[in-house]
């Protein structure tokens, strides 16, 4: 079984927030591959399918970012789903707008929601970092990833969303090569130079912590 994991806010404020790319992801994976609509449970949203033969949990976790640990480890421990099987979709400053990485185990890099599932699950699932770009320094940060996507950026994001559904089979078959490589020729990144970046490591020694996700406590 998988569990396919996008992060983001919950609420219509936040729908179109940088922040929210998981959610984006995950809505328009469930529905590519024909999942029912999603039902309230573990925290969260749920739906589930197949990808590729093999049966398959979207899910949206509705703790806010800064706890999706919680929801998520809960659905993971309920289904019993090993974390070679678990692929958590998010927002990535450090990768430029359009880009994607797909890692397995590593560390949070400053990624609220990311520290929270690795405090709960440990380091060991499947991470794929959604570029959407630096603002040039920490103290912009918080605006950056908290602020829509603009009307350009739909010119690379749209394209990007299609060619992670199309080519999430080679992902889910352990093919992390491959689906980078569909995935860049299907939605190739805009042609930009992102600005320059103030290096300040975190506690962890990754990029600046996001300080302003909306947290319910």
């Amino acid at each position: 079984m998988l569990l396919l994991v996008g992060l983001g806010n919950p609420g219509g404020d936040y729908a179109g927030n940088r922040h929210n790319i998981g959610f984006m992801v995950l809505d328009h994976l469930a529905a590519a591959h024909g999942f029912p609509p999603f039902r309230e449970k573990f925290q969260g949203q749920l739906s589930e399918g197949e990808v590729a033969g093999e049966k398959a949990l979207a899910f949206k976790p509705m703790t806010y970012m800064n706890e999706s640990g919680r929801a998520v480890g809960e659905a993971a421990r309920f289904f019993k789903v090993p974390p070679d099987r678990i692929f958590v979709f998010y927002d990535e400053l450090d990768l430029a707008p359009g880009k994607l990485r797909v890692r397995f185990d590593g560390g949070a890099a400053g990624h609220k929601g990311i520290r929270s599932i690795a405090s709960h699950l440990g380091p060991d699932f499947w991470r794929i970092r959604l570029g959407i770009g630096h603002p040039g320094h920490r103290d912009k940060v918080t605006g950056h990833v908290l602020k829509d996507f603009t009307k350009v950026d739909k010119a690379w994001l749209d394209p990007l969303i299609d060619a992670i559904a199309e080519s999430l089979p080679l992902l889910v078959a352990g093919e992390d090569e491959g689906f980078m490589t569909k995935v860049a020729r299907l939605a190739p990144p805009p042609a930009q130079e992102s600005p320059a970046k103030e290096e300040v490591p975190d506690e962890e020694g990754g990029t600046p912590s996001r300080k302003a996700d909306p947290d319910p406590d």
